[in-house]
């Protein structure tokens, strides 16, 4: 999926020879080379870190709704399967079992929080 970076083309060193004095002959070619390694190093520096954060933005959207309709479906099922198997058709027994068991998770998610206003105006 991602691509190694790439080698930014470094513009060839003046390989003329003393007995060159003209160099008018090879500035649109070292113009358009170093233009195209400032739009490269750019494009490395700013395009391809901001693709990889919207990927990851969309993949956690995606992952964080299918997760909601898997929870929602798997205590649908829950409340029906107990309700038949295990209460006898009581829907409330189902329904307060599964509750108590999300509370419980609730809860234990509260108590391993961590406490972010640990400054002076704190009531503790």
């Amino acid at each position: 999926m991602d691509q190694p970076p790439r080698q930014v083309p470094t513009l060839p060193s003046d390989s003329r020879g003393p007995s060159d004095s003209s160099g008018a002959g090879d500035w649109p070619a070292r113009g358009a080379d170093l233009v195209e390694t400032l739009v490269s190093l750019l494009r490395d520096k700013t395009v391809r870190p901001l693709t990889l954060v919207a990927r990851a933005l969309v993949f956690g959207i995606i992952v964080m709704a299918a997760a909601t309709v898997t929870v929602a479906f798997v205590s649908i099922s829950l409340v029906r399967l107990l309700t038949v198997y295990a209460f006898d058709g009581r829907v409330w027994a189902s329904e307060l079992l599964v509750g108590a068991v999300f509370v419980a998770i609730g809860l234990l998610a509260w108590n391993r929080r961590t406490n972010r206003s640990t400054g002076a105006g704190s009531a503790k």
